[in-house]
């Protein structure tokens, strides 16, 4: 057998070509590869019957556009994605508590309870399916009508994983729709770049369902719907931070009211989110002042601050 080991041929077969891969067909082969794809110069990297857009929405509207958007497509089978498991957990607990049922998927479930709700959700003829990227990459769902990002991606290459969930094989058709906030317009040039082609979809705010106050009333009156919506604005905002276009996704241009509104709060909690702040005179006054009583840890990530700290963004 040994014999014959330098007559074998090796060949290396990946759905995308990265880095990564180069780096271990680099390690792998003794001579150099021949590569072999099926870029045959196509004018756009998505689905053939793939039809994408994008609306541009204030972030307090965010979650009304949503729902809004959901209410309206209950017979349809849709995927939205999110940046964090905190958000899909606390974004599913909240369309049920307002009648609008759905599946959830994430990487912090048990795998046996993932592989269940995704063969159900496969199933199914409709329905909602609340994910992360854990949920964009090998999965073939069928039938597929719409993929919301409400969560903008991290890069292009995801977006274009997600997307390819929808208008799968010979003839298929779908929908995309890619949630951006006004100051996250730049990533439409990237796109662009990318060869993926998206149109405006525009939508009247005055349609939207009229039920901001009733849901910050719910969060704020439920002790276990409150401390995961207080989780997924925590993760929401250090997803944020960690970004890797930091050009367009920069944490610090957020306004946190207007984020909070999109997680049904009436004013932003007050988390430990260790992302640096300028005011390092402010931080040293504090810790002079309350010594120990800010109350923030690592298991109590929700503790107090003095009342005239109005910035952003604190660490302790």
């Amino acid at each position: 057998m040994l014999s014959n080991v330098q007559k074998r041929q090796t060949a290396l077969f990946s759905a995308t070509q990265t880095k990564k891969v180069e780096d271990l067909a680099r390690l792998s082969f003794q001579t150099t590869p021949v590569y072999i794809d099926v870029d045959d110069g196509r004018k756009k990297v998505t689905n053939e019957g793939l039809q994408q857009g994008y609306c541009i929405v204030p972030s307090a509207k965010r979650f009304i556009l949503l729902y809004s958007f959901l209410k309206r497509n209950l017979s349809k089978k849709v995927m939205v994605f999110f940046s964090s498991c905190n958000s899909v957990k606390y974004h599913s607990e909240l369309l049920r508590y307002i009648h609008v049922d759905c599946f959830d998927i994430h990487g912090k479930q048990k795998q046996q309870k993932r592989t269940t709700t995704f063969f159900d959700f496969c199933k199914a003829e409709k329905g909602i399916l609340l994910c992360t990227d854990v949920a964009a990459r090998g999965l073939d769902i069928p039938a597929v009508d719409w993929i919301l990002q409400y969560d903008p991606p991290d890069e292009p290459k995801e977006y274009i994983h997600r997307v390819g969930r929808t208008a799968r094989g010979e003839g298929a058709k779908g929908n995309a729709l890619l949630f951006l906030i006004p100051e996250e317009m730049q990533f439409l040039h990237y796109l662009k770049k990318a060869k993926v082609p998206v149109k405006e979809y525009e939508y009247d705010l005055k349609k939207l369902a009229n039920v901001q106050s009733h849901l910050e009333k719910l969060v704020a009156n439920n002790y276990y719907l409150n401390k995961s919506a207080k989780d997924a604005y925590r993760s929401y905002l250090l997803a944020y931070n960690s970004h890797s276009m930091k050009d367009i996704f920069n944490v610090h241009r957020l306004d946190l009211q207007a984020v909070a509104a999109s997680f049904c709060f009436t004013s932003p909690p007050k988390v430990n989110l260790n992302i640096d702040s300028n005011a390092s005179k402010f931080r040293k006054k504090t810790r002079k002042v309350d010594g120990s009583r800010s109350g923030f840890s690592e298991s109590n990530p929700y503790g107090r601050r003095a009342e005239d700290d109005t910035r952003q963004f604190v660490r302790y």
